[in-house]
């Protein structure tokens, strides 16, 4: 039966009063899946039919437009080509690697589990790393996972694009960790199943099945796989995942690939794909701890009841869309005055803002000091595998002390505060730096999660401009600690995006100002330029190198320079995107379009600035 979505008013409008109705959005949600819909892209990489104009959409319709994306991730299978969550192929998959992470924790001896990605997905390896070690740790059982992450743990706190298009890189890191090994589970992540780091990973387990039993996380179909050679290998990411196809009948290798529909801001992985990744690996991960030390089976109703709770855990959310729009709203107020947003937490609540906050820079083209996360406890907190970063620079600077020394001081009315924490953690504590905050800044908030009769402290309730209490009932929605991450995930995307689309670095509902700093993101810019333009590749692509070099006519050095070049010298560079877009949308020069941008940071404001008086086409 089909499962429509929960969307909490009758319908959206627009500022353009565009009216949708229940109706109307479902099937929008539905758009996507047609083979006649952006049928040369990927489903990661295609626009969602729902958020087309959420460059336009106020705060409460940012938000509302969202949660109508996040529930596409618990639609029903309706016959199409593409599997979701519930589909009995998808679930059968999660039951069977469950039961591969059972036999490792029953028999942990010369045994590992390891979790790797790129960007979000290897920010999201160490958090179910760490977490389910936390979990061995309070069994008094020995550590069995370990997390991989492209850039090494630096990339956990910034943007390191490069390392995601070295294979070999990925491959030699996997080799170090697991010398020794006598089985490994390895489970890559690639939302896009485009990876080069975790497909050199996969091949290398390909090639060594009697120690290794490969596992693919994506939200791609097989055929939609990567199919442009690596750079420096004839190796293919569509050749690795074939190769897995056949050795899945016997278990020798796993893909699970749930289709969760286009992204809000597309291609921006981060958002749905993170959110579907945790899901996923929780629901496996716990279903093996239950087996292994409560005794309970891994069946294939169990695994689906657990995701029907994190379906319930995102409703319950979206259920106080007002306040989440509320918080965004004055994020972006704070963004648009050159201020800036700072997420204080504690526990792992902290660690999913300190992982919003860094991927705002690659996504939006942001400022480090733009949106910033901090952890109350720091690196001790913290736990990564390296320690302590701080001596790499000020954005390394995560805890509470931290944020004191280098923040609290120069904070104003300009800027927002977040505090994010629950009724386990230490009430003083938290109102004490509650107050040093509210000294310097009318604008903190706190979101709080809490038992189903709870309130929020009333010495705290009173320091802050909003709450959003988010409280747990135990019995439907379960008040586990899985659920409240996800649910801080959800608000912070929420407030970090639209504070974003507020800035004008979204344009209709493409994150038009990324940083073109690796081989996925640079040809993604240039399928961007061709959809928004409607001009071939080579065009939309000569366009894209003069705005990255800066010139109207490109020297021959740069025409014959390498992609690997070309990725190198946008990390320097700034609106590159943009640029390219005005140039092609309306012919200005590149010294017009720069002028255009500076006086209208919104791009669409920009190009219809500048095709008012000229002769080429429309947005």
């Amino acid at each position: 039966m089909q499962t429509h979505m929960h969307i909490n008013t009758h319908m959206l409008t627009n500022r353009n009063t565009h009216t949708y109705t229940h109706k109307h959005i479902f099937k929008m949600s539905e758009m996507w899946e047609s083979s006649d819909y952006e049928p040369r892209l990927p489903v990661s990489e295609k626009s969602n039919p729902l958020t087309c104009d959420i460059d336009r959409a106020t705060p409460n319709q940012i938000v509302k437009l969202l949660e109508a994306c996040d529930a596409q991730m618990f639609q029903e299978e309706t016959g199409s080509v593409y599997q979701r969550f519930f589909s009995n192929s998808i679930v059968q998959t999660m039951l069977e690697i469950s039961k591969q992470v059972e036999i490792i924790l029953k028999d942990p001896e010369d045994s590992i589990v390891v979790l790797s990605g790129c960007g979000t997905s290897g920010r999201l390896a160490y958090l179910l790393a760490t977490c389910f070690n936390r979990a061995l740790r309070q069994q008094s059982q020995e550590l069995q996972y370990c997390y991989i992450i492209a850039g090494g743990d630096r990339a956990l706190l910034t943007s390191q694009e490069a390392p995601e298009d070295n294979p070999e890189l990925g491959m030699l890191s996997l080799m170090k960790l697991c010398e020794g090994k006598r089985h490994v589970l390895f489970i890559g992540i690639s939302c896009g199943l485009s990876a080069p780091f975790v497909a050199g990973q996969l091949d290398f387990c390909l090639q060594h099945p009697d120690v290794y039993v490969p596992v693919l996380v994506g939200f791609n179909p097989v055929c939609q796989a990567r199919t442009e050679p690596m750079p420096g290998s004839s190796l293919t990411f569509k050749g690795v995942v074939q190769r897995m196809q056949e050795l899945q009948g016997s278990q020798r290798a796993f893909i699970l690939n749930p289709a969760v529909g286009p992204e809000a801001v597309s291609g921006s992985s981060r958002m749905k794909g993170g959110s579907a990744t945790k899901i996923l690996l929780e629901t496996i991960l716990s279903a093996a701890h239950r087996a292994v030390y409560s005794h309970t089976p891994i069946t294939h109703s169990g695994v689906t009841e657990h995701l029907r709770r994190y379906q319930k855990s995102v409703e319950l959310t979206y259920s106080h869309s007002e306040d989440i729009a509320s918080l965004l709203q004055s994020a972006g107020f704070s963004l648009q005055r050159a201020g800036r947003v700072c997420y204080l937490g504690w526990g792992s609540l902290a660690m999913m803002g300190l992982i919003d906050a860094s991927e705002c820079i690659p996504t939006f083209g942001a400022d480090y000091d733009d949106i910033r996360g901090f952890l109350s406890g720091g690196y001790e907190d913290m736990g990564n595998t390296e320690g302590p970063l701080s001596s790499l620079g000020p954005q390394f600077g995560i805890s509470h002390k931290d944020f004191v020394r280098l923040v609290l001081p120069t904070l104003t009315d300009q800027d927002t505060v977040v505090l994010l924490c629950s009724h386990s953690d230490d009430a003083v504590g938290v109102e004490t730096m509650a107050r040093r905050v509210r000294d310097r800044t009318s604008s903190l908030h706190v979101l709080y999660h809490g038992q189903e009769n709870g309130t929020v402290p009333d010495n705290l309730r009173s320091l802050c401009s909003s709450t959003l209490n988010i409280r747990w009932p135990g019995s439907s929605c379960g008040s586990s600690l899985h659920m409240w991450e996800l649910s801080t995930k959800l608000v912070l995307n929420a407030v970090s995006t639209g504070a974003h689309i507020l800035r004008g670095k979204v344009y209709r509902n493409h994150m038009i100002d990324l940083q073109v700093s690796n081989s996925k993101l640079y040809h993604r810019a240039i399928q961007l330029l061709q959809k928004l333009s409607g001009c071939p590749g080579c065009q939309c692509e000569t366009a894209l190198l003069k705005a990255l070099y800066d010139t109207e006519d490109l020297p021959t050095y740069v025409l014959s320079a390498s992609l690997n070049t070309h990725t190198l010298t946008a990390s320097r560079r700034s609106k590159v995107v943009p640029l390219a877009v005005v140039c092609l949308l309306t012919g200005c020069s590149l010294a017009d379009a720069k002028s255009h941008l500076d006086s209208r940071p919104v791009l669409r404001e920009a190009v219809e600035v500048c095709q008012a008086s000229s002769p080429f086409g429309k947005p």
